[in-house]
């Protein structure tokens, strides 16, 4: 583990460059001095004359971009940690965090709430609501039915899916046309444009302790991607383990469909690459991938905001990055899992 150390840290330093990097840029033009200033005022008091500056850095740095560049590093790290999740527990390097259904289920929630409430808060509260539903009916599904147990879950949620995709498209149809209907789409094409101060606070805490209880199951995570006969072998109470792994990936997935709608391609790609850079030793390889997944969407958002003179939505450039690389890495899907 000591020598992948030096990879870990230099993803770490490359997330706080662009982390710094990402507080100046932006439609205003800020430099580092700027920043200086601001920091520098922050602590020791505005000079008399500078509290028009002082509070138009303010609304820059804390109200606009802070905010953007924390929930770009939340949602990176939850995606790609429940991805890497999903895809230790299952022992599949296709699975991504959309298995069970819970981005069907909580794009129905959020375009309901779009429609009967017309109102942000039921969006979000929809929204989570009805991924975790969608979850628990995969779970159903496959309790329900006898067979391979995984097999089973694999199914439930394609099924669990299949019907929250066809609910969705039932609410896109009802809609209207001129002002629900852009609201609904322009939410299912993600992105942090709508992202808050308040909401990143109510959201921050649930989203770190699933992540930090994935961490302390990792020696679990690597009993199951030997196989649940091996698993049971070394004393893991294999069902046990799967439904808390399960339900704290589906809580980190749900979230992030609420802070951001829908960002797809972080959690089946950003997996890949962890894997490829330091193993499959699942103790290392979920740090790894929220540091990881963490950088790739930061990078992402600072495209989305600065290409072109209006932002393109995060979830379209999340696809079309993601897409051409994952058809280069393919060749080496399993490369990492030994």
């Amino acid at each position: 583990m000591m020598k992948r150390f030096p990879v870990v840290l230099a993803i770490s330093l490359l997330l706080a460059v662009a982390s710094l990097g990402s507080l100046l840029l932006g439609r205003y033009p800020v430099s580092l001095d700027d920043m200086m200033n601001f920091t520098s005022w922050s602590f020791h008091g505005c000079p008399g004359g500078k509290e028009q500056e002082m509070g138009l850095l303010q609304n820059i740095f804390l109200d606009i971009r802070l905010p953007r560049i924390i929930g770009a590093v939340m949602v990176g790290s939850a995606l790609s940690v429940s991805g890497t999740a999903f895809q230790s527990m299952f022992i599949n390097p296709l699975v991504s965090p959309g298995l069970l259904g819970v981005l069907a289920g909580a794009s129905f929630g959020a375009a309901l709430g779009m429609v009967f409430f017309n109102s942000l808060l039921w969006v979000q509260i929809l929204a989570f609501a009805f991924g975790c539903g969608a979850v628990s009916l995969s779970m159903v599904l496959a309790r329900f039915n006898t067979g391979d147990r995984l097999l089973m879950l694999i199914l439930g949620g394609i099924i669990s899916g299949a019907f929250f995709t066809a609910l969705l498209s039932i609410v896109k149809y009802l809609a209207d046309p001129y002002n629900q209907l852009p609201a609904i789409v322009f939410w299912l094409m993600g992105g942090l444009s709508t992202l808050t101060n308040d909401l990143l606070i109510y959201l921050s805490l649930p989203i770190l302790a699933s992540m930090a209880a994935l961490m302390t199951l990792t020696p679990y995570m690597n009993a199951l991607s030997m196989g649940d006969e091996e698993a049971r072998s070394l004393g893991v109470h294999v069902g046990l383990v799967r439904a808390v792994l399960i339900s704290c990936a589906t809580l980190m997935s749900a979230l992030t469909v609420v802070m951001a709608g829908i960002i797809g391609w972080v959690g089946l790609v950003v997996p890949h690459i962890a894997r490829m850079l330091i193993g499959p030793d699942n103790r290392i390889l979920i740090p790894t991938s929220a540091l990881i997944g963490a950088l790739y969407l930061l990078l992402m958002d600072d495209l989305s905001r600065l290409v072109f003179t209006v932002e393109i939505p995060l979830g379209i450039l999340t696809a079309l990055c993601g897409i051409p690389f994952f058809v280069l890495v393919l060749k080496h899907a399993r490369k990492g899992w030994g």
